[in-house]
């Protein structure tokens, strides 16, 4: 009997769309009842146990099958139960991690490969390496080592790889690093903004969706619930990253959440707390994304030096505070560090944020600028004003009858030629950027001042005697 090409297209139509539907609806998540807004411990009894300690579940493309990690560091087995016969598998341990601890485990998005680390793997470069299994047939392959540049002496972890097969992962420091995949190579890795690694975070555990549109990590930082909290951040049209958001109090409580990841249906999250899994409805990656953003602290204002007597005017730059609604929101406001208002010579407009006056005495300001967004929320910072003494004539032209202070700047040694002061009883007098003495000698053969050792900043140096003088500013660094 003869079939048509058509009806021969659609039995391999059909059998394709039959061969891929392998696991029915009723059996997808192991067959629990999704979340909603409110999370709830991921399969209680089968995945998450009383007493035991499970980590990072990741779920396959097709649903039907799932990794997830047991035990404690450095002995973490990843476990495996697929969807077969019908039926889901008992947690058995897979077959990349039978023989090392290997945990962190992310599906490829054709579900053909699994990324995660292991300790000890073939071909090691540090402890712990980024590595992948290839599937064959139902069988994971031994561990194969991403290799160098990812890889370094040190410990790799928690790989997330997005579309474009760039990952991102933890270092030993537990830093979040990227690496841009291009022309069929890694580059080198960059550390994220601090943004993604302040000095409070703890350990990262990044998840950054497919197309980078989106940025889920943990963090222990000032103003979170407890413990470690989920945070999310937005890419934005120029390519860097909104000020994180808290994922809130329905998620994040006063123990550690940690390990996120987002299903590959995007409808769900998974994430780790109190030592078991948890999923939730993923509504919050949209919602959150249209509340009001904190600003924050791009670039700290640098210090500022005014002279007695002469009007000073300094506005700070627009790249200082980033509200990522728009830095058009925001209003600043300025005191000293102390709390008390700023000095009656010194005004600042809370709206250009722009100090100007003319200063009476020689002293350093400690001010603090914070800027308000229309919600309320804010982001502060510090910087100083140094009043220094009038400069001289002298300073301005940088000659004076053959005298010469050098080097300037100087990292502590300063050369003296004399010129016309030679042996004429010259005084040599340093004030410190607060305007204080630090140093007075007279000696008519001056060939060296050390300031080794004091902090840097703005000196003024003055070579005098009882007929002439020139001042110079002298810059000490580091």
């Amino acid at each position: 009997m003869k079939i048509s090409l058509l009806t021969t297209i659609l039995i391999l139509l059909f059998g394709s769309i039959l061969h891929s539907q392998t696991i029915p609806p009723d059996s997808l998540y192991l067959g629990q009842t999704p979340p909603g807004n409110i999370p709830q411990v991921f399969a209680p009894g089968i995945v998450s146990l009383t007493g035991r300690a499970e980590y990072g579940i990741s779920i396959s493309p097709a649903g039907d099958e799932m990794l997830f990690a047991l035990g404690n560091w450095p002995d973490k087995r990843t476990m495996i139960m697929k969807y077969e016969n019908n039926h889901w598998t008992s947690p058995d341990t897979v077959s990349f991690s039978t023989t090392r601890s290997a945990e962190e485990a992310i599906y490829s998005p054709d579900g053909q490969r699994v990324y995660y680390y292991a300790y000890n793997p073939p071909n090691p470069i540090g402890g712990s390496d980024l590595c992948y299994s290839v599937k064959n047939g139902s069988v994971w392959s031994e561990p194969i080592n991403l290799g160098m540049p990812l890889n370094t002496t040190q410990d790799e972890y928690h790989p997330c790889f997005v579309a474009d097969s760039s990952v991102y992962f933890e270092n030993a420091a537990g830093k979040i690093c990227y690496s841009k995949y291009q022309n069929g190579a890694y580059l080198p890795r960059i550390v994220l903004p601090s943004m993604f690694n302040d000095p409070n975070m703890a350990w990262g555990n990044p998840y950054v969706s497919p197309n980078e549109s989106y940025f889920i990590f943990n963090s222990s930082r000032p103003g979170g619930f407890g413990g470690t909290d989920l945070y999310i951040s937005y890419k934005k049209i120029d390519g860097s990253w909104t000020n994180p958001k808290n994922l809130g109090n329905l998620i994040n409580t006063a123990t550690s959440e940690s390990g996120s990841e987002i299903t590959d249906d995007t409808l769900y999250m998974t994430y780790v707390s109190n030592n078991n899994i948890f999923w939730v409805g993923s509504n919050f990656i949209d919602s959150l994304k249209y509340t009001n953003f904190i600003p924050y602290i791009l670039n700290l204002i640098p210090n500022q030096t005014a002279t007695k007597g002469e009007p000073f005017t300094f506005t700070i730059s627009d790249s200082t505070f980033i509200d990522d609604d728009g830095n058009n929101t925001l209003t600043y406001h300025a005191k000293l560090t102390s709390g008390s208002p700023l000095p009656a010579w010194l005004t600042f407009d809370t709206i250009t944020g722009t100090f100007t006056g003319t200063p009476s005495n020689i002293e350093t300001l400690y001010i603090r600028v914070t800027a308000i967004d229309t919600a309320g929320a804010q982001a502060a910072t510090n910087f100083k004003i140094m009043v220094n003494n009038p400069v001289s004539i002298d300073q301005i032209n940088g000659q004076h009858d053959g005298v010469r202070i050098y080097p300037n700047p100087t990292s502590g040694l300063i050369n003296i030629t004399p010129g016309s002061f030679s042996g004429n009883n010259a005084t040599v007098e340093i004030r410190n950027p607060e305007g204080k003495v630090i140093l007075l000698k007279a000696d008519q053969n001056m060939t060296s001042i050390d300031l080794t050792g004091y902090p840097k900043g703005m000196y003024i140096l003055k070579l005098f005697n009882d007929r002439e003088m020139i001042v110079r500013k002298i810059v000490l660094n580091d």
